[in-house]
């Protein structure tokens, strides 16, 4: 279980992105790799519940980003999936509270 760095994250990331429908089906099954995610890469935060709220194709290359819910709105892990490779490239914890000063 690879965890991104920032820069590792930022690099999968790019301006034009597609949001992906919830109601579609995922282009693999990436439950497994979630599963074995150590608990110290979700911090303080619990994603037990495994709810996915928004999924985003990233136009023009390999990645789509997968966004699991936690108790903490703004906070979520992110799995970057590579889609042709059928693979999850990594995660992010992205807490959007700390980056923009969201409460």
């Amino acid at each position: 279980m690879r965890r991104l760095t920032e820069d590792e994250f930022k690099a999968t990331t790019v301006p034009e992105k597609e949001r992906v429908g919830l109601d579609e089906e995922p282009p693999f099954d990436f439950w497994e790799y979630f599963e074995l995610i150590p608990p110290e890469d979700f911090g303080e935060y619990d994603f037990s519940e495994g709810r996915v709220s928004y999924a985003w194709n990233m136009c023009g290359t390999v990645y789509q980003h997968v966004l699991v819910e936690c108790e903490t709105s703004n906070v979520y892990l992110v799995l970057v999936l590579d889609v042709p490779g059928r693979s999850v490239a990594g995660h992010h914890l992205l807490d959007l509270n700390r980056i923009y000063g969201l409460t």
